[in-house]
């Protein structure tokens, strides 16, 4: 197969850098954030599907391709298949002892990602900043930051789609002096504020910025704060649907409702 997927361009980054745990980091990002496509023993039923299974070793691994051209020429023909996010995979298979075997013959992707490596990107994608209250000293421009961090933070909000109306980066000062920065969610949806703080989790972590110290606050459109942090604060804007989703409903960014393993 002659196209060059984003999994492809990820993998062969980090095996040309295995040191660079950035690399490894935006491997594992993309395949979550991706579509993967599991091969099933049988057609799946209403709510459970039935993966392919290779064991490799004594160790099972569920068959997964980022294409589903992959999967036919892997299976020589058309098989069944479930379509999933890799996110919602990993939740799935997380704590059962069950790695993924990517593209395997299909790729130069192909490789097997073990259970212990599942486990560990389940916990990552669970991840969280800290939600504050808005009760703050001082606003500030935000300070120099690593464009990694910049670009993971708008990739995963122009992903967010309709849950809020837009989004905005500062410096804060809090009343005891200490300094941090701010994300400020402006019109957030009913009940969209855990699928938020989850995908600005992500891309801390997967920018490799776990540690940066940065808090998220929710505001209401048209409020004194949300006029004081855009005058200071670097704004992202994210895509305004004609008719705003159910929160959570955009894939991944609910891995409460997946289909069931079997």
């Amino acid at each position: 197969m002659d196209e060059t997927t984003e999994i492809d361009r990820a993998h062969a980054a980090m095996q040309a850098a295995p040191e660079d745990d950035l690399a490894r980091l935006r491997f594992y990002e993309r395949l979550a954030d991706g579509e993967v496509f599991v091969l099933l023993r049988e057609e799946a039923a209403q709510d459970a599907v039935s993966p392919e299974v290779v064991e490799v070793e004594g160790q099972a691994h569920v068959m997964v391709f980022d294409r589903i051209e992959r999967l036919s020429s892997f299976a020589r023909g058309p098989a069944p298949y479930a379509t999933l996010s890799g996110r919602d995979l990993a939740m799935m298979l997380a704590g059962q002892e069950t790695g993924l075997a990517l593209n395997l013959e299909v790729a130069p992707s192909a490789m097997l990602i073990g259970p212990e490596a599942v486990d560990w990107l389940a916990r990552t994608l669970d991840a969280a900043p800290t939600e504050v209250e808005a009760r703050l000293r001082e606003l500030t421009p935000p300070p120099d930051l690593p464009e990694g961090l910049l670009q993971a933070l708008d990739r995963k909000l122009a992903r967010a789609a309709g849950l809020a109306e837009c989004a905005y980066l500062a410096g804060a000062v809090q009343e005891d002096g200490a300094r941090g920065l701010l994300l400020a969610l402006v019109g957030t949806a009913p009940g969209a504020e855990a699928a938020l703080a989850r995908a600005v989790g992500e891309a801390l972590t997967f920018s490799g910025l776990a540690e940066s110290g940065l808090d998220v606050t929710h505001l209401a459109a048209g409020s004194d704060m949300a006029a004081r942090i855009a005058r200071v604060g670097l704004r992202f804007d994210l895509p305004q649907p004609e008719a705003r989703p159910v929160p959570g409903a955009d894939p991944g960014m609910d891995p409460d409702k997946p289909p069931k393993l079997r």
